[in-house]
């Protein structure tokens, strides 16, 4: 791959000076241009990019060609039969896989994830925090309606829903970049003072609630699980609006927080 990259590119293969994010090592110029376009790729998800991707990404063409080409033989990016279309390969899927089979957590988590939903017959999620976003790493769907998008791996801004403001709630370092805050629905808190006083709530009540603020249609309540300080997973149970009653949402946060309960006394243990 170094090589690739100085015949074409006449650039050094690491950046000039150590980041406190490398820990004072140099970083690998060709590794973090792989890492970048792997990330690229899968965030586009089912929308396949082409070669001017390497204008997007600020790399000359030619190397981006043989980086794709490497990455193609390997399985880590898949193309059409035209060739002219790129997208994650089958590689990511078995390392993510293994992600999930290694985690202790995860493993943890999946009784008790079953028996929620079993109990409340609702879809329930766990997921991890990872910048100012949260990933779900097992959903237990529900058997009267299923939902498409909550799919193992997504990922989604953590103020658009309850599992995702479960955890900035239980953290003091300010967690969400400058900027504007996505808006998902037309109840997604976007201004940061109204973001804040719900976060406010969320501490003082012990769980997160949202109504509407990621998926039209879908109440969430969210529990960040405290086997860590500060916490970094959180899970969830997520119900339609149309059968959301107070007696069911008193049902919902009863057996949600003796679910976690159970998942932060077996995390501790292991």
């Amino acid at each position: 791959m170094s090589e690739t990259d100085s015949q074409t590119d006449s650039e050094p293969e690491s950046e000039p000076a150590p980041t406190p994010q490398t820990g004072g090592v140099r970083e690998v110029k060709s590794a973090g241009r792989t890492v970048e376009l792997l990330e690229v790729l899968a965030e586009r998800g089912n929308r396949p990019a082409r070669l001017r991707l390497a204008e997007e990404l600020g790399v000359p063409r030619s190397s981006m060609y043989a980086l794709l080409q490497t990455l193609i033989d390997r399985g880590w990016v898949r193309t059409d039969a035209t060739g002219s279309l790129y997208a994650i390969g089958i590689r990511a899927l078995l390392t993510g896989t293994s992600y999930l089979d290694s985690d202790p957590l995860v493993r943890a988590a999946h009784p008790y994830l079953h028996e929620a939903s079993d109990a409340l017959g609702e879809t329930i999620h766990l997921a991890r925090l990872d910048g100012a976003d949260v990933v779900h790493l097992a959903t237990r769907e529900s058997h009267e309606y299923v939902r498409t998008f909550s799919r193992v791996g997504r990922r989604l801004p953590a103020h658009a829903g309850a599992l995702g403001k479960a955890l900035p709630a239980e953290r003091p370092d300010e967690l969400f970049p400058e900027g504007g805050l996505e808006q998902l629905t037309p109840n997604t808190h976007t201004d940061r003072a109204v973001l804040a006083a719900d976060l406010a709530a969320i501490r003082e009540r012990g769980y997160a609630v949202d109504r509407e603020e990621g998926v039209t249609g879908i109440a969430g309540f969210g529990f960040a699980l405290r086997h860590e300080a500060p916490a970094t997973d959180a899970i969830s149970c997520s119900v339609p609006v149309a059968r959301l009653t107070e007696e069911h949402e008193r049902q919902i946060v009863a057996v949600m927080r003796e679910v976690r309960a159970k998942i932060e006394a077996t995390a501790s243990r292991r």
